[in-house]
Order: C-alpha cells, then structure tokens, then sequence
C-alpha cells in the first residue's frame, strides 16, 4: 500500500529523473519545448520500465541514455524535414542546427557502452565513479571507454567538436 509520504518520495524521485532528461534532451536538440518534450516521454518509458529499474543508480543511467536516444531521434527526423522542405540557410540557426545533427550521427555511431559513458559523463554531468557505479563497471573500464569515444569523436566532428556549446542556456 502506497502511503501519503510515498507520493511525495515519488514526485521528487521522478522529479530528479526528469532533470537529467532533460539536461541531456537540451544539450542534443537545443531547444527548451523540445528538451521538455523529451524528458516528457523519457520519464513515460521510466514508469513503464519501473520494476526493472531497481537500484536508484541505474535508474539515472537508464534515463540518460533513453533522453539521449529519444533525442538523437528528434534530431534526426528534424533534419530530414529541414532537408526535405528547404535549402540550407547559412545562419547561426541552421549552423546549431548542422552541428547537432553532426553531434547526434556521431553519437549513434559510437557502441552502446561507449554511448553510454559519454551520454553519462558529458551529458548527464556525472563524475566518472558515478558513471562507473552506474553501469556496474570499473572505474578503469570507465575511462577505457571514454577515451575510445573521444578519439571517434574527435576523428568522425574533427579536432574542435569539443568546443561545441552543449551547456544549457542561461
């Protein structure tokens, strides 16, 4: 039976994880309605999935690469309506919008544990021990495969990807 402090323990939990949704959401789609939007239908799959989310860590790693595909996926249907309704536009609008299709192509590309690191550490914001814990890996796995991903980043956006904002607007 669920009491009165359950609620209130549920909200602030779902209120978390919506957070991290949306922080990743925004820093791969760059809009705010759309990042909402994500971290919406990413915490909707959350209690869905529920009773296999059962350790607090996990879950946050699950919902950090849930926003993070379920916005790669907003990016790339955003792309395909761009190209299939008008030519490029050569302002900063559709260079944000170059580079996050670049951004989520080359997130795509990487395996899934390496996705999943890099969603965590860059995107999610969280420490390398907590990524670890996260995943269940080593801390050395952690870095083993955040290096890996960074260098096929690097080699699939070039040398300055990194100095693409990603960081919400404030």
């Amino acid at each position: 039976m669920v009491g009165v402090g359950d609620d209130q323990r549920i909200e602030l939990l779902f209120g978390e994880l919506f957070a991290i949704a949306y922080r990743v959401g925004y820093r791969i789609v760059g809009d705010v309605t759309t990042a909402e939007d994500v971290a919406a239908e990413t915490v909707a799959r959350a209690v869905v999935h529920w009773p296999r989310l059962d350790h607090p860590a996990r879950r946050q790693a699950w919902v950090a690469e849930v926003a993070a595909n379920v916005a790669i996926d907003v990016v790339r249907r955003r792309g395909r309506l761009l190209s299939d309704t008008r030519p490029p536009v050569a302002d900063t609008g559709a260079d944000r919008t170059a580079e996050r299709l670049a951004l989520a192509a080359a997130l795509a590309s990487l395996s899934a544990r390496q996705r999943q690191v890099v969603v965590l550490r860059y995107l999610a914001d969280l420490p390398e021990a907590e990524v670890a814990s996260s995943l269940g890996l080593s801390l050395n796995t952690v870095k083993k495969h955040t290096a890996r991903a960074l260098a096929a980043l690097r080699r699939t956006l070039g040398p300055t990807w990194e100095e693409v904002d990603l960081a919400p607007d404030t």
